[in-house]
């Protein structure tokens, strides 16, 4: 019997998200007969590891330090099997910036953007509005700032006490239109998501307070769509040299029938209100048996 070791937690932004999703692939994975510990991560995760001695790690940390390279590279040193992408798709895939410069390369549409520092952003328009403002390596859409054509200027929100989101941001073109995601396991593309929401635009209490969003599985999108979105999400999972599980999330703007990228997620969540469980769902897989997959397909040198 396998003894495997979820590590969840953290002491990043997303540390909630983390705990939750965490939670749920513990008790997946103990129903479907591993031998399975949690790890509530802290900054002496090696040692934490070592108590356990696990056979393979089930990583659910979200954020920064879970989820760009950092914990990766942990894994790699000690030499335990984990799940999800590698050290070098991980920073990537973090990285907003770094990650579009791929898309780019492998033929996929993306918002125009400019780098910028808080003083800048909140100084004068980077680009022309609307736009957003983005932190370059945030999940859970946390330090998301629009800057529409009626307001008064650029935001000052950046520059203020509650800013937590660091220095290194990006002005992004809005693009309009409906929210998709593809949740990619392996290399087969699930199904295409749309995701509605009364809020702003899909924040964090969207993704993850019971009733903040709708989720539609199969997206009501023409045909050509939903192909185009399973294709890209592919190709930006490849493209990425990404592992396991990923989710890519895309804009599709029907006046200009134009399908963005906006990121793809290297560790997406496998909370109760999660897409991914719901998309393996629809295409057939149980959240154990998803959960027993991506301990199987653990690796190091990922």
């Amino acid at each position: 019997m396998k003894r495997v070791a979820v590590v969840y937690g953290g002491w990043s932004s997303e540390r909630e998200v983390s705990v939750s999703s965490g939670t749920q692939m513990l008790r997946a994975a103990k129903a479907a007969g591993y031998d399975a510990v949690g790890i509530d991560a802290t900054r002496d995760l090696a040692r934490q590891i070592a108590d356990v001695q696990p056979d393979v790690i089930l990583n659910g940390l979200h954020g920064p330090w879970g989820e760009d390279g950092c914990v990766q590279g942990l894994f790699e040193i000690l030499d335990i099997p984990y799940t999800h992408s590698g050290v070098t798709a991980s920073a990537i895939a973090m990285d907003k910036r770094k990650s579009k410069a791929v898309y780019m390369q492998a033929g996929l549409d993306v918002a125009k953007d400019v780098a910028v520092t808080r003083e800048e952003a909140a100084r004068a328009h980077p680009i022309d509005p609307p736009y957003v403002i983005k932190p370059v390596n945030e999940g859970s859409s946390f330090g998301v700032v629009f800057v529409r054509e009626t307001n008064n200027g650029p935001s000052q929100l950046v520059l203020s006490e509650e800013w937590k989101y660091g220095d290194n941001l990006m002005a992004e073109e809005y693009i309009p239109g409906r929210e998709l995601t593809v949740a990619v396991l392996g290399d087969k593309p699930l199904a295409v998501t749309e995701i509605t929401t009364l809020r702003e635009f899909y924040d964090f209490d969207a993704k993850y307070a019971a009733g903040g969003s709708r989720h539609v599985v199969p997206a009501d999108v023409p045909e050509p769509i939903t192909n185009k979105a399973l294709e890209a999400a592919l190709k930006a999972h490849q493209a990425l040299g990404c592992r396991g599980v990923t989710r890519s999330d895309f804009r599709f703007d029907e006046d200009k029938d134009r399908l963005v990228i906006l990121e793809t997620n290297t560790q997406p969540g496998m909370t109760p209100t999660s897409l991914v469980p719901e998309q393996a769902a629809y295409a057939g897989t149980t959240f154990e048996d998803l959960v027993s997959w991506m301990i199987e397909d653990a690796s190091c040198h990922r």
